[in-house]
């Protein structure tokens, strides 16, 4: 099996919790939602939003109930996307914020304040792309399923490091593109982690991360029924934004 820094770097971060047993599940079309200590979210990974709706899942929620977290977890190594998405949300499942490095804050805002007279980098297209572009002194978005305006995302070589500040999905973590594409971020660059597939874990720290831009559950049924009845991540009910830096927060 291929070795993935970060994502063996989490895995040594929640080994203490090996033995947390997932107590309820939900794949939904956009998004997946494991519950054991906590409600951990990540994508559900499809070619296309197209695909997305018609939702032919890989994995029942059955296969998950009843698991050790640990178990489920290494699900994120492997080549099935949906079940490396599952992997990825058990992982966020035991993952307790560190709430002295955190903000009640939305990385969407972060980026807008970073952006004025950089130039901005986005991996993975967000609802909010046109706000950072009017903000920013230029912006790029590198997308594997490309709309109007994205580039693909096989020009990431060409376009990151030229970037001030650098906005990564953690969906790259789930498509094992995460490693690649950080080493390709300059020394000074300063980059954010954001979707609500990040983890917030300061593991990732030690990876060229500054930022990362999560989603904390207060809610799990409603989240759980929110996903089973297709919701996108706006959409869904129970959840708040939050940041986490490298350094503690006053």
């Amino acid at each position: 099996m291929a070795y993935y820094p970060a994502l063996h770097a989490l895995l040594d971060w929640i080994r203490p919790y090996a033995d947390e047993i997932i107590l309820d599940a939900q794949i939904g079309p956009f998004w997946t939602a494991v519950l054991s200590r906590r409600c951990g979210l990540a994508s559900t990974p499809h070619l296309s939003h197209e695909d997305a709706l018609r939702h032919l899942p890989s994995l029942r929620r059955e296969e998950l109930i009843g698991r050790p977290v640990w178990e489920a977890a290494q699900w994120v190594l492997g080549d099935d996307p949906v079940r490396a998405g599952a992997g990825l949300a058990a992982i966020n499942s035991v993952i307790e914020p560190d709430l002295s490095r955190c903000r009640q804050m939305n990385a969407k805002d972060l980026l807008i304040q970073r952006a004025p007279g950089h130039r901005v980098a986005i991996i993975g297209h967000f609802p909010f792309t046109d706000e950072v572009r009017a903000a920013a002194g230029e912006l790029w978005v590198l997308e594997l399923n490309p709309r109007p305006g994205d580039l693909p995302a096989h020009m990431a070589p060409q376009v990151i490091p030229q970037a001030d500040v650098v906005a990564i999905t953690g969906v790259t973590l789930i498509n094992h593109t995460f490693d690649e594409l950080v080493r390709l971020c300059r020394p000074d660059a300063y980059v954010v982690m954001l979707g609500g597939s990040t983890p917030l874990c300061p593991a990732l720290f030690d990876y060229g991360v500054d930022v990362l831009g999560g989603t904390v559950v207060d809610d799990p049924e409603l989240v759980l029924k929110d996903i089973a009845s297709g919701a996108t991540f706006r959409q869904l009910r129970g959840k708040r934004p939050l940041l986490m830096f490298s350094e503690p927060q006053e």
